[in-house]
């Protein structure tokens, strides 16, 4: 099980410190996400300023970029990382398409797949000057002359992971995708019983096996070595699982845990504004499916113990802030490269 770490960068001056030191503790990677920034640009000076994790987004909304335009970053992130990058897409859902980003929200699976499609389209043009013909249902491409390509280089298969809650998501990322991210909000019985077995499909419908995709999730972890810290820790983890739970897309899980009930409540408190109630609904027993306690040395044996077999790549939903319990983080790193 590969160990990374995952970022919310909110000023990209401190990125070269967060690269430095993920770099010299030995982690396997590091994830940006699209929230309040762009999830591109921090990963170009993680590039610069380390030589060994894999470099990836987890995730960046597909939708609102041309293929062509994610194609040509990834294309250059790939070259400048000497193929460390991990191209990670996600649809988002509707309301934000619509209304955040203003495009159209169209058939997410389909359109994903068509994204991924005419992205290795573009990429077989640069590299091997194949003619740029791809008709998809939602993306026609056929101009691609000289002066707008890049140059080959020996990165070029740039492995794309999707993220996604659904059976049809799942199953595309088995047969098309090289890697899958798994949303955070999930316990152990549902990535056994509703994401792996629909990859799985995929895997069998694509001709793949179960080694050619890795399955990522960050987890909600609270480090209890410190005990006003663990405090924080939790109610942290309390308020984001509130916050989850309250979209519709993600009531599955709570569904599959018996708890669709408490996802009904949790979406009309936020239908109303009244985040700061939403917490006090996430019980202990809920605390325990969806996240893990433990000291920071003890955490690494038990996310294996309770995420063996079922993920491959994992990474704690809290982010690395330099010269914030770099003792922990080393601990961390340590503990799964013993259990390696």
């Amino acid at each position: 099980m590969k160990f990374d770490i995952s970022l919310l960068v909110h000023d990209l001056s401190q990125m070269p410190a967060v690269a430095r030191f993920a770099d010299e503790i030995g982690v396997d990677g590091i994830w940006t996400f699209e929230t309040a920034h762009e999830p591109f640009l921090p990963l170009v000076l993680a590039a610069e300023h380390s030589r060994h994790p894999s470099l990836g987004t987890s995730i960046a909304v597909a939708f609102p970029r041309s293929p062509t335009i994610v194609a040509q970053i990834a294309w250059d992130l790939a070259r400048y990382s000497n193929g460390r990058f991990l191209l990670g897409l996600g649809t988002q859902v509707k309301g934000h398409n619509e209304r955040r980003f203003g495009v159209q929200w169209e058939r997410p699976v389909e359109k994903m797949r068509d994204y991924i499609l005419a992205l290795r389209a573009i990429w077989d043009c640069w590299q091997n000057g194949t003619r740029l013909n791809y008709e998809g249902e939602f993306y026609k491409l056929s101009l691609m002359t000289p002066f707008f390509s890049p140059a080959p280089h020996p990165y070029h298969h740039v492995p794309i992971f999707i993220a996604g809650v659904n059976r049809r998501m799942c199953e595309l990322a088995g047969e098309l995708c090289e890697g899958f991210h798994a949303h955070p909000l999930h316990t152990q019985r549902y990535l056994q019983e509703r994401i792996l077995p629909h990859i799985a499909t995929g895997l069998r419908k694509g001709g793949r096996q179960r080694s050619d995709i890795e399955v990522a999730s960050s987890i909600f972890a609270v480090p209890t070595d410190h005990a006003a810290q663990a405090v924080q820790f939790e109610a942290e983890v309390r308020r984001q699982i509130a916050f989850y739970a309250s979209t519709l897309a993600y009531r599955p899980v709570f569904e599959l845990e018996g708890w669709g009930g408490v996802a009904d409540e949790l979406r009309a408190l936020a239908a109303r504004g009244r985040w700061d109630e939403m917490p006090r609904l996430i019980d202990e027993e809920m605390l325990d499916r969806f996240a893990l306690r433990g000291n920071w040395a003890e955490l690494p044996a038990k996310i294996t113990a309770k995420y063996g077999g079922l993920l491959d790549r994992v990474s704690f939903y809290f982010p690395l802030v330099p010269g914030e319990n770099e003792a922990g983080w080393r601990a961390v790193v340590d503990g799964f490269k013993e259990g390696s």
